[in-house]
């Protein structure tokens, strides 16, 4: 297994959509990766990538980015948009905690937080991708009148992210607190992560919630 994570681990490295933090791109994503103007799209902690490469996939007119700190994670993504020649496809490894260090404000036009870790631990409650520190960071990073969607399993951390946003100048899109019972479901919130698949196997409920800072 070690092995294993190591091999995808240089490999990524070698992948012509791939960057790190030896990357200094911030405020260059658009002249230097994707050589357009098209709107670019954040996926954070994006795992494997499925959210990813689905939404470039759905929506050819915009730019994708997925961001996490595991290459042998990402290597899947990236390698599958190498191989579907997805061009609006990129993928960073950074900590999120430094994501304003890489992208400069306004570069980014909207924000995909897919299932991750609801951080259950009190103590771990300033990690929890929704909480003040990170909202700061997004609100910075796209300005006024530009969408985060929060796609998630956990009852905890998506009633966590509706306390944390009452006192926050934000106007709610869309909230649904079970996908499954809309009568026609968006193309988008049909993509499946692997963590989506494992949960619904479980018959756990899938939440979203889109809002925008005002």
């Amino acid at each position: 297994m070690a092995k294993n994570k190591l091999k995808k681990f240089n490999e990524y490295d070698t992948f012509t959509n791939t960057y790190d933090a030896r990357n200094q791109l911030k405020g260059k994503w658009h002249a230097e990766v994707f050589k357009n103007n098209k709107p670019i799209t954040l996926e954070l902690a994006c795992g494997r990538g499925e959210y990813t490469t689905g939404l470039a996939q759905l929506y050819p007119e915009r730019n994708f980015i997925g961001v996490d700190v595991k290459a042998s994670r990402m290597w899947q993504g990236a390698k599958f948009a190498l191989e579907n020649n997805l061009q609006n496809v990129a993928f960073i490894r950074i900590q999120i905690d430094f994501l304003n260090d890489f992208f400069a404000n306004g570069e980014v036009d909207e924000i995909w937080i897919t299932f991750p870790d609801p951080q259950p631990q009190k103590t771990r409650e300033k990690q929890r991708l929704t909480s003040p520190k990170f909202l700061e960071k997004y609100a910075q990073l796209l300005g006024r009148n530009k969408f985060i969607n929060l796609k998630t399993d956990s009852d905890l951390l998506f009633n966590y992210t509706l306390e944390t946003l009452t006192d926050k100048n934000v106007q709610m899109n869309e909230l649904y607190m079970n996908i499954d019972e809309l009568d026609e479901m968006k193309e988008e919130l049909k993509i499946k992560t692997y963590y989506e698949k494992m949960w619904r196997e479980k018959g756990i409920i899938i939440k979203y919630l889109k809002f925008q800072f005002t």
